[in-house]
């Protein structure tokens, strides 16, 4: 597994790509709403990425025909955005991005509530992103990748979420899938954690059991017993001091 360090030159570049994930997020935050088409939400996410010369990394990716994924309610990861999918009240979606500023890649997801949602979905959400932060705290010089991946599936427990276990983090750069893969669970990983590592931690925890499949599109991942998903991912670098989330705003 050769893990590529970034130079500082490098991560300012990842920063900046960064910026550009978090502002289309800040825009999907006001977007998101009953009556609106998830096609709707990919062209202002396009709009806003090339607006800030950059390139949306999704879009032609092994032949993904769209700049963000839309996944909603039991689809996990890679929905397909559509004039035919309409949000509604109680909804929930992940909007999952990715944008190339001058070669280098961020890339974030966030699961967003339309309107009012059910207790059992505000609870996924918050575990999700809780689950998110837990890893984050190990991302630092010295720690363990498996560090990072226990905190995610402790939270998982402690709230009896499924846990996907066939998709999951990685390293970010030049290219937007690098070494090394992060599971969202303990597989025993050796892997230390150095500074300069970019790495994109994104737990997908479900309502209920882990199991997933893949819908006829050959791309979207759905729950298998039909229950909500959430995704929270942030693009970071591995610092002496702890974590840099690098798909901030700057």
């Amino acid at each position: 597994m050769a893990i590529q360090r970034k130079s500082k030159f490098e991560i300012n570049l990842m920063k900046q790509a960064g910026n550009i994930v978090a502002l289309v997020h800040a825009a999907m935050k006001e977007a998101v709403k009953e009556g609106v088409t998830t096609k709707e939400l990919d062209e202002l996410a396009f709009k806003i990425i090339k607006e800030n010369k950059a390139d949306p990394t999704f879009l032609g990716y092994h032949g993904f025909p769209a700049t963000i994924c839309a996944s909603l309610n039991e689809q996990v990861v890679h929905g397909f955005p559509s004039n035919e999918c309409i949000l509604k009240n109680g909804d929930i979606i992940s909007i999952d991005v990715g944008a190339t500023y001058k070669g280098f890649v961020g890339d974030s997801a966030w699961t967003y509530a339309v309107g009012e949602v059910s207790e059992e979905k505000q609870m996924l959400l918050k575990a999700t992103e809780e689950s998110l932060f837990a890893g984050l705290e190990h991302m630092k010089s010295n720690d363990r990748l498996e560090n990072v991946a226990g905190a995610i599936e402790d939270v998982a427990k402690k709230y009896n979420l499924g846990i996907v276990r066939q998709y999951g983090g990685h390293g970010v750069g030049r290219q937007m899938h690098e070494d090394p893969f992060v599971f969202n669970y303990r597989t025993n990983n050796t892997l230390i954690l150095q500074k300069g590592m970019t790495i994109a931690i994104e737990p997908m925890l479900n309502l209920g059991c882990d199991d997933v499949s893949v819908l006829e599109d050959g791309w979207t991942v759905v729950t298998k017993d039909n229950k909500p998903s959430a995704h929270f991912e942030h693009t970071v670098h591995v610092t002496d001091n702890g974590p840099e989330i690098l798909t901030k705003l700057l």
